[in-house]
């Protein structure tokens, strides 16, 4: 029976372009569904921007724009990242949508209804310096059960512990750096320690529907003290304003937490996606045969795992069929980092001109059903595409297409012979293990499986040599069907590479003037029919150029002054000349004129040595020196000492102004943040 099948991915946050963590986890998903859909399923298959949220509220000031001025900023940018790489979502919203804020109500005020809200007064961290209420993600600190250094203040992302952002060792404002203070504010919280939430969530985490490690991991989180508790604390879903996000009912001033309106994305981006369909979305949410499906990464298992589902079961909703999680991206066995130039930009690798179908190919390679992490590996990238793709697939194909365009103008012979015939029915017969391998999301074993199938192609190649035959007289009727094994071979590896190879199949299908593949296909065969002239495919991956997605790109031009007077961009340092000069964090002790200078100041800074420096400054012309006493500043910490007539200047602090101190007044001395301490390192 056809299934249907509502699949999402997790959902983007949208305070910045996608990142390669988000194009592995499209392609995992993306790949399952062309499956499903190559074997007749019906598939809806959605996702949308996580919109709300206090980061994206500060980006927007920071910006100068509205909150939905920015995020419509971002949703601009996706389109390029998602075709690039063949992913096929059938709609892409928001969760600011109409849709999202009519559902999120609706879920709430039935888990009111329910008696599963409950409101409470909550000592809650304040940012004197900010002047707001912190969100759990801008308050950092020592994690209350392992110890791990700055983690966030809702849960911690080494071990996965749950908690209050008050449970967190040595607080600080992730905004100001400044410590934060408590003060009250009356809070909403979802019941999750209610028994009939730990009744349901113990059954349903424990029923089959998570992989056997995710499962194992969530039963811990229901062990239960000597009086049989379960330590399965309540869910705070309230924020105070200034917020950006979807307004409580009957709350004026409180807003959900965005971690509660987050998931309900998936569900108005359906019900946005059915409208445009003309269908009705309550009545296919209600289907007994509807599975629901979601992809995420092993760092949200939390929210989906016990937050989603009990909000979805506690409003009346259907829950999660499966939940699929996997692990995260490392490059050459490191975490991604930019500055130490182990992050790979999709939309850089893009902009290079790589084919997307090499990295969905690779990453495909190495994903299994597993909570595992992938890594990408520069030089097994371009040995796994050449040798794999091009050396054993391709090849197969332009070995024999040219010879079946010159000599039988593209026409298959009808009679394969006894060896390519067997040789077809094995490969044929294999299909049901490639199928099931991509169903189980075992992608890397689909992929093995297929690669061995063609070097059995290859090895019948090799044994009947049709280049020889082509230059025997009397041989034609033998090269024919050589090479017609060989194309017939060929689709059937196309089609069992499809899900993974959308645009690469497309092409062949062309080639080949066959309709697009289905799964069903493997068992029917061309029979007596005529292929189309034969073009290249795929070209092999360059190791040099591959180089090029790990270093900085180059300056295109120097950029145009923005303000009279402005300057041109130095000459290009490299990252060893920057790390020459030590900048530290310093402290303006005192301040006070130059007698006999009109232009220098004389500061006394801490800089977290011994002994406090003395720096002579020309910025007497835009400070007095009160206005400096106390501040923090920049010190270029180990600039030779400078003898001047009024004494030794033991070093410089960093100001901006214009080159032509004519075109406009004003210099202004480097201030750091509030929370950087003297002696720290500026990196």
């Amino acid at each position: 029976m056809p299934r249907k099948l509502f699949v999402t991915t997790a959902l983007p946050y949208a305070n910045g372009p996608f990142h390669i963590g988000h194009i592995m986890e499209y392609i995992q998903a993306d790949t399952w569904v062309r499956l499903q859909r190559m074997l007749g399923h019906e598939v809806h298959f959605v996702c949308a921007d996580d919109a709300h949220g206090a980061p994206i509220m500060i980006a927007a000031e920071k910006a100068g724009q509205t909150p939905q001025q920015f995020v419509a900023g971002v949703a601009a940018g996706r389109k390029p990242y998602l075709e690039g790489f063949h992913i096929a979502f059938d709609n892409w919203h928001s969760t600011d949508a109409p849709e999202n804020h009519e559902l999120a109500r609706a879920i709430y005020t039935a888990l009111r209804k329910n008696e599963l809200i409950e409101v409470r007064v909550v000592e809650q961290f304040f940012d004197p310096a900010k002047g707001m209420f912190l969100p759990d993600r801008f308050i950092k600190g020592g994690c209350p059960k392992c110890g791990a250094q700055d983690q966030y203040g809702d849960n911690c992302e080494v071990c996965g512990a749950v908690y209050a952002p008050t449970d967190l060792k040595d607080p600080y404002s992730a905004l100001s750096g400044a410590k934060p203070v408590l003060r009250s504010s009356e809070h909403f919280f979802f019941k999750l320690s209610d028994p009939r939430c730990v009744e349901f969530l113990e059954a349903w985490t424990q029923d089959g529907r998570l992989q056997p490690e995710v499962a194992n991991k969530v039963r811990e989180w229901f062990a239960r003290d000597e009086d049989g508790r379960v330590g399965l604390g309540d869910w705070d879903i309230s924020r105070d304003a200034p917020y950006f996000g979807i307004e409580i009912p009957d709350a004026p001033g409180k807003y959900f937490y965005v971690w509660l309106d987050a998931p309900v994305g998936y569900l108005a981006s359906l019900k946005n996606w059915l409208g445009k369909l003309g269908l009705d979305y309550e009545a296919y949410m209600a289907d007994p045969e509807l599975e629901q499906i979601h992809f995420i990464g092993k760092d949200i298992v939390t929210f989906h795992t016990l937050f989603w589902p009990s909000m979805l079961k506690f409003s009346g909703r259907k829950t999660p069929d499966r939940v699929y999680v996997h692990g995260h991206l490392t490059v050459s066995g490191e975490k991604m980092s930019k500055s130490r130039g182990t992050g790979i930009s999709p939309l850089r690798y893009l902009e290079l001109g790589f084919d997307a179908e090499w990295l969905r190919y690779y990453i495909a390679a190495k994903l299994n059903g597993r909570v595992e992490d992938l890594d990408f590996n520069p030089d097994d990238f371009v040995a796994r595409v050449n040798s794999d793709l091009i050396g054993k697939y391709i090849n197969i194909a332009s070995r024999a297409a040219g010879f079946l365009s010159k000599r039988f103008g593209g026409r298959l012979s009808a009679d394969l012979g006894v060896e390519g015939r067997a040789l077809l029915d094995a490969l044929r017969a294999h299909g049901g293990i490639v199928r099931e391998a991509y169903e189980e999301r075992e992608f890397g074993k689909a992929l093995r499986e297929v690669m061995l199938l063609a070097d059995r192609v290859n090895e019948y190649v090799d044994r009947h040599k049709p280049w020889e035959l082509a230059k025997q007289t009397g041989m034609d009727a033998a090269l024919q069907d050589v090479c017609s094994v060989c194309i017939e071979a060929f689709r059937l590896l196309t089609l069992y590479l499809k899900p993974v190879l959308p645009a690469l199949a497309a092409k062949v299908e062309a080639f080949l003037n066959i309709p697009a593949l289905q799964w069903a296909d493997a068992q029917r065969a061309l029979g007596h029919h005529a292929i189309g002239e034969y073009k290249h495919l795929m070209q092999r991956v360059d190791a040099k150029g591959l180089q090029a997605l790990f270093d900085a790109p180059a300056p295109t031009a120097a950029p145009a002054p923005a303000l009279p007077g402005g300057e041109a961009i130095a000459e290009e340092i490299g990252i060893n000349d920057f790390a020459k000069v030590d900048l530290r964090i310093a402290r303006i002790v005192a301040a006070e004129r130059v007698e006999g200078s009109t232009k220098l100041l004389r500061l006394t800074l801490d800089a977290g040595e011994a002994q406090t420096r003395q720096v002579f400054s020309g910025i007497a012309s835009a400070y007095a020196p009160e206005q400096l006493a106390g501040k923090l500043t920049v010190l270029v910490a180990n600039l030779a000492p400078r003898k001047m007539k009024f004494g030794i200047s033991q070093g410089m602090v960093l100001a901006a102004s214009h080159a032509d101190e004519g075109a406009e007044p004003g210099v202004y001395v480097l201030e750091p943040w509030p929370g950087a301490r003297p002696g720290m390192r500026v990196r």
